[in-house]
């Protein structure tokens, strides 16, 4: 069958309302449509949502989800993957992982094999080689080289603050300063380039719902950074009684508004999904107006959208949707504003 690709600019809310549904951030065609495979061949939403995002993570989608990118200050990767059940409410969730390339795998590990729901650095990675998942080096040339030009760089650019010496300027390492006034609304220093996840909403045909994220998170992040895909209601968020939510972007920012439980409960109230997507970003651009970040929704009915926030170098937004009109990923792109 031949692949078609579509690209539809999205001035008003889409609403296609058909399942099942496969919905995810970026211009990951290849991950929307092995998770429609995995559909077809009979799987559930958690199977179809855990394949669409780890194809991402064998394949290092943009280089910014899995192995080999994103090299922390250290100059090594790590990954951070999360992935909810919207029936049960189950969520599992690993950050910080080491040397195991599946990450979205070990979340999904997590939630069903242990009674917690997230796990962090080298204990993750312990519990994922217990599982039976194989422990490999994440570094590959390509990481090794950003790291090195970074190091080339003074360090340049890197995510610290009111610390000594001045860390625009030099490397570490670094020591507090005496406190000083800085920005209300500072820029900070998360490049729009670096897409930083791959978010995925996954709607059976009987409305069952699964999310799920993974990424390797900033590039030059401070060792032990944690954004916010794996954390459930920022990253992701799932419900089966409503429908599911996504986020990318800047996610020290975006996690402290928890843009994905927020565009779920909004729909849960009665808004569309593009509606509950930009109810979601202002509520982040009331306190930063210039933060790079985006939101997927779609519910159960099968209406879906998408909002972003627009900035320089930053004005629309492409994401995948996979539905029974057409049974190929499209490719949609929506203004940001």
């Amino acid at each position: 069958m031949i692949q078609r690709l579509f690209i539809i600019v999205c001035f008003l809310p889409l609403n296609l309302a058909s399942l099942p549904l496969v919905i995810n951030t970026w211009r990951f065609e290849d991950a929307a449509g092995t998770a429609w495979k995995a559909l077809e061949k009979g799987g559930s939403v958690l199977d179809a949502v855990e394949r669409g995002c780890a194809y991402c993570e064998l394949v290092q989608c943009d280089g910014s989800v899995g192995f080999g990118g994103s090299p922390d200050e250290r100059g090594e990767t790590t990954l951070d993957a999360m992935i909810m059940n919207g029936d049960t409410m189950e969520v599992g969730a690993v950050a910080d992982l080491r040397r195991v390339k599946n990450a979205v795998g070990v979340a999904r590990a997590v939630m069903e094999h242990t009674e917690h729901t997230f796990m962090v650095g080298e204990s993750a990675t312990i519990f994922a080689q217990n599982m039976g998942f194989t422990s490999e080096d994440l570094s590959t040339n390509k990481s090794i080289a950003i790291f090195s030009q970074w190091l080339q760089q003074n360090c340049q650019p890197n995510y610290r603050k009111n610390v000594s010496p001045d860390p625009s300027e030099s490397c570490g390492p670094y020591k507090p300063k005496a406190k000083q006034w800085m920005p209300k609304h500072p820029r900070g220093n998360f490049d729009p380039r670096s897409h930083d996840t791959i978010g995925m909403v996954v709607i059976g045909r009987q409305g069952q719902v699964a999310a799920a994220t993974s990424t390797n998170g900033a590039t030059h992040k401070i060792p032990g950074r944690v954004g916010d895909s794996p954390v459930a209601g920022a990253g992701a968020y799932a419900d089966s009684t409503v429908g599911g939510a996504a986020a990318t972007g800047d996610g020290d920012i975006m996690m402290r508004f928890l843009p994905s439980f927020l565009a779920v409960e909004l729909m849960r109230n009665g808004a569309q999904p593009t509606d509950a997507c930009r109810r979601a970003i202002n509520r982040i651009k009331k306190y930063y107006p210039d933060f790079f970040g985006a939101v997927i929704c779609a519910n159960t009915a099968g209406d879906y959208g998408a909002a972003c926030n627009k900035r320089p170098g930053f004005s629309q937004f492409p994401f995948m949707v996979v539905n029974p009109f057409t049974n190929t990923p499209e490719l949609h792109t929506v203004n940001c504003f």
